[in-house]
């Protein structure tokens, strides 16, 4: 079972006790994956569609718990697929059920009609924050997923429209998080990608477990990251020693082979011959061979006036 399922069946099992938050929750569940038919004798019916059982259980329970109405519950196996995929539809018949929803929900306009937009930041249903955890909660159950946080940090919630996007965005946002938008064929996503930021989101939805088990990936990744970091800084610490070493070498055998070390001031002399014996040797063992000893510093210098002698003599070289 993917992290996303593991969220969705926690969330799934959170108890709202007030009536205001149970409404939220619906508002958002319906207003995501709901939809409402009128017959030609102009009698409504409410579905909510989901391929999660978690999500058409938790639809059940709200409206039960909210209404006490008959529900009825389908499944529809579509075989399209090798993989058999499964829609549950949450079922008021009744109209007069039907009719109380809309209305609790906030789903009906001045003339009574249906209304496809739903608007939180006019609403009663979100005024408090409790309720807007809950809208949250319902949105992402509704159609939200979550990555694998072993993998990559990624929450996001699919938006059939952009008003809907930039409602559910400001809802986000009241709680000082900063949730972007962004365009995926017909549909609006909000989405957050910062490891932290996600923590924060199940917190407010309410999936503390989930939480726990998010914050003890990010340790272990955090430590194997740290641990990366300092071996890749210590293997180019080692490459770049090495590497400093063997042009040394270079110009100390190049300046031997010319001229001879004996030509070379003895402060330079001892260094030379001192590389030249221990070519594996830091700066500061070299310094240390020497006598009187001499600092990693005062090495480096040595060594990189007898890189510039040698230099020096290489050009004289091509010049004629």
């Amino acid at each position: 079972m993917s992290f996303s399922s593991d969220v969705k069946n926690e969330l799934s099992m959170y108890s709202c006790e007030a009536r205001h938050c149970v409404l939220a929750e619906l508002a958002a569940l319906v207003g995501m994956c709901g939809s409402v038919c009128i017959s030609a004798a102009g009698s409504y019916k409410m579905r909510i569609h989901t391929e999660n059982i978690t999500v058409a259980r938790k639809c059940f329970t709200l409206l039960q718990k909210a209404f006490n109405i008959g529900i009825d519950v389908s499944v529809y196996i579509h075989k399209g697929s090798s993989r058999k995929n499964r829609i549950y539809t949450v079922l008021v018949r009744s109209h007069e059920d039907t009719m109380r929803i809309l209305r609790a929900l906030k789903l009906l306009d001045e003339e009574g009609e249906v209304t496809e937009q739903v608007s939180p930041a006019n609403q009663l249903l979100v005024q408090m924050s409790c309720c807007r955890r809950a809208f949250i909660r319902g949105a992402f159950l509704a159609s939200g997923s979550i990555s694998n946080p072993e993998k990559s940090y990624h929450f996001e919630i699919v938006c059939a429209s952009e008003a809907r996007a930039v409602q559910l965005q400001a809802l986000i946002g009241a709680f000082d998080l900063d949730a972007k938008i962004v365009q995926r064929k017909k549909h609006f996503i909000v989405y957050i990608k910062e490891g932290a930021q996600i923590v924060d989101m199940l917190n407010i939805m309410g999936a503390h477990v989930s939480l726990m088990n998010l914050e003890n990936i990010r340790i272990v990744r955090d430590m194997r990251n740290n641990v990366n970091r300092k071996v890749n800084c210590e293997a180019a610490n080692i490459n770049k020693t090495v590497n400093a070493a063997v042009r040394q070498l270079e110009d100390i055998r190049y300046l031997e082979a010319v001229e001879g070390l004996e030509a070379l001031p003895d402060g330079l002399a001892d260094v030379a011959a001192a590389r030249l014996a221990h070519p594996d040797a830091s700066l500061k063992e070299l310094g240390e061979m020497l006598s009187p000893p001499v600092g990693k510093s005062g090495v480096n210098h040595r060594l990189r006036k007898i890189s510039q002698l040698a230099e020096d003599l290489r050009q004289d070289k091509e010049e004629f």
